[in-house]
């Protein structure tokens, strides 16, 4: 699925990172979401590499990437210790500024990064997210039943560990079902690679963890920077599906714009699986935001 991309592992200290890098041009990190791993890229990649140079990682615990054993404070899997890796791995492939995309997850680790190493991103495009203080204060009966998943996976280990292990391909399915636009545009390639991975109990683990985190430790570090009038400094793209939860999708903008001081919004017709619903128009826009710099 990634013709002529090479495959690297590289050690960031806590966690060991599997990726792929490919192209040429300026360095574009490209990052994945939840319940995925970085074959999510696969249709937007070959459409980008003629242009940058394509980093795209598992993030730590996805994938083929291994990540440290969970902690009490859930800090091993927070969007902080995740961007921290991708700053390791970024600099040991020589590129000491670049810029990134992120889809759901891999979005949240996204903008801590470039809140936490201002210098390192020089534009970034979030895809089809909002900050993760902004999802949970809003959250309210409508959004907990439509996402309940943030509040499932981040109960206390072993609970949703040990039900999504009795049958992962059960709830990877369900998800992918849940959130498509149009589920039909997932190739069944991509699937079954989702699937593969999926069944690990390391990935099964790493993953709740990183949903603990997220309705912890991350708000924590999202609320500091909010009250010290922190943010993001670089051209940011916000790219979403409007078919994402049906009649619950609404545009993302001026939740940004709290957030980030140069903010440009692409809707597309999908739902959430936006580089796979919409792989031409992801590109293109991507394309079109990251050449500008």
């Amino acid at each position: 699925m990634f013709k002529d991309f090479q495959e690297h592992r590289i050690s960031t200290g806590q966690a060991e990172i599997h990726l792929l890098t490919g192209g040429a041009g300026p360095p574009l990190l490209l990052l994945h979401g939840y319940p995925q791993n970085h074959v999510a890229w696969h249709a937007v990649a070959p459409r980008l590499r003629d242009h940058f140079s394509l980093v795209i990682p598992d993030l730590r615990g996805y994938g083929e990437s291994k990540g440290p054993p969970p902690d009490t404070d859930h800090f091993n899997y927070s969007k902080r210790a995740m961007a921290q890796d991708m700053v390791v791995l970024m600099e040991t492939l020589g590129h000491e500024r670049f810029m990134l995309a992120g889809h759901d997850r891999g979005g949240r680790v996204g903008y801590r990064l470039a809140l936490d190493h201002p210098g390192r991103v020089s534009h970034f495009a979030a895809i089809d997210i909002i900050p993760t203080l902004a999802a949970a204060e809003c959250m309210n009966q409508d959004t907990a039943l439509s996402t309940y998943h943030w509040l499932f996976l981040a109960q206390p280990a072993p609970m949703p560990e040990r039900l999504i292990g009795h049958d992962p391909e059960f709830y990877l399915r369900h998800l992918l079902d849940r959130w498509a636009g149009d589920r039909e545009a997932l190739d069944p390639n991509a699937v079954a690679e989702y699937i593969r991975h999926f069944r690990k109990s390391s990935v099964i683990e790493a993953t709740c963890e990183d949903y603990r985190a997220g309705m912890g430790i991350d708000l924590a570090h999202d609320r500091a920077d909010r009250d010290a009038g922190r943010r993001i400094g670089c051209p940011t793209l916000i790219l979403w599906g409007q078919r994402y939860l049906a009649s619950k999708a609404q545009s993302p903008l001026e939740v940004w714009r709290s957030w980030a001081d140069d903010v440009l919004e692409i809707a597309l017709d999908c739902g959430h699986f936006v580089m796979e619903e919409q792989p031409e128009n992801c590109a293109a826009a991507l394309h079109d935001f990251f050449s500008a710099a």
